[in-house]
């Protein structure tokens, strides 16, 4: 099988986790498996960078801080290339442009139009392992362009997508999709499969395990991608065509809005209705946000946004 493997900022963040994550990818190909890598910047690094050109710049030109963070995704491809080769693993590191990946001309939020697989596949019938750097590309005009929040995530979806990849894996410092965000609802229960609706609308209101760019580009082209963690052997979570839809999946919260949402098949009015009385009946004050089939949300006040989630969770999962 040929597998695209994403690694995020958590799992690169030192020499010790560029190890752990370069034995997955050696496992993989242990076990007849072709890996694509695809890397994110390692963790922290794009922010002490953005921090950097802000000290020189109030307001730094959107091209050059495309090419200033586009670095951080070159250091982590070629430290990977470093590490296999270490462990006798022929490996290349590749630039968004270097393995093909065109975007327009937006700076800082660019989307892909096309992806040209030549050089990827050249490589890897070479015998090497390719670890292609995410969250950037390259524009018409032929200048470097990275893709916005979550870009590495999208940068693998398009890239499976492009090689008729038989998945995409996803690692992060998650097991998988929750219920709920475990890190601030210890009784979250974890989903073992998930439908791309269902997450793309977990994605879209809070989720943060998966961006709704690369859930969009999954379901279009019917990717299917399991989540994962670098950190534990566990079963992830595998998102698929073939999987029903729950009709209650998750409940996440947007603390940029103070917002509260319900994500299910069968999330109707009804739901939002529930919403406000169970929180009303535990002295939280709510107001509707949203309504739609499939999604209801709350509003609520910053203090009680973290004790409304749980007693919400609690309610609607158990």
């Amino acid at each position: 099988m040929l597998i695209v493997q994403k690694f995020g900022g958590s799992s690169l963040a030192n020499a010790e986790r560029i190890r752990a994550a370069a034995d997955i990818i050696a496992r993989t190909l242990s076990a007849g498996h072709t890996p694509v890598a695809v890397l994110s910047a390692g963790g922290g690094s794009t922010d002490m960078m953005i921090s950097g050109a802000k000290e020189l710049s109030s307001s730094p030109p959107k091209r050059e801080m495309d090419v200033l963070l586009s670095t951080g995704e070159l250091k982590s491809v070629a430290l990977m290339s470093m590490q296999l080769e270490s462990m006798g693993i022929p490996a290349i590191s590749l630039s968004g442009r270097q393995a093909g990946i065109r975007t327009d001309s937006v700076f800082g939020d660019a989307r892909i139009e096309d992806i040209d697989t030549c050089r990827i596949r050249r490589e890897i019938a070479c015998g090497r392992v390719v670890a292609v750097a995410g969250f950037q590309g390259i524009s018409g005009g032929d200048d470097i362009t990275t893709l916005g929040r979550g870009g590495s995530d999208t940068s693998a979806a398009a890239l499976a997508a492009a090689l008729n990849a038989d998945r995409c894996e996803i690692y992060s410092d998650v097991d998988g999709i929750y219920t709920a965000d475990p890190r601030l609802v210890p009784n979250a229960k974890k989903l073992y499969r998930i439908d791309y609706l269902s997450m793309l609308r977990l994605s879209r209101s809070g989720s943060q395990v998966l961006h709704e760019k690369a859930v969009e580009i999954a379901m279009l082209r019917r990717v299917p991608m399991l989540m994962l963690s670098s950190f534990c052997e566990s079963e992830g979570t595998l998102m698929s065509a073939d999987t029903p839809a729950p009709p209650f999946c998750g409940i996440t919260r947007d603390k940029t809005q103070n917002k509260i949402t319900l994500v299910g098949s069968e999330v109707g009015f009804d739901s939002l209705a529930e919403m406000l009385s169970v929180l009303a009946d535990a002295d939280i004050s709510s107001v509707p946000a949203n309504f739609e089939p499939g999604e209801a949300a709350v509003f609520t006040s910053e203090a009680e946004l973290l004790p409304a989630l749980r007693i919400l969770h609690s309610h609607f999962f158990g």
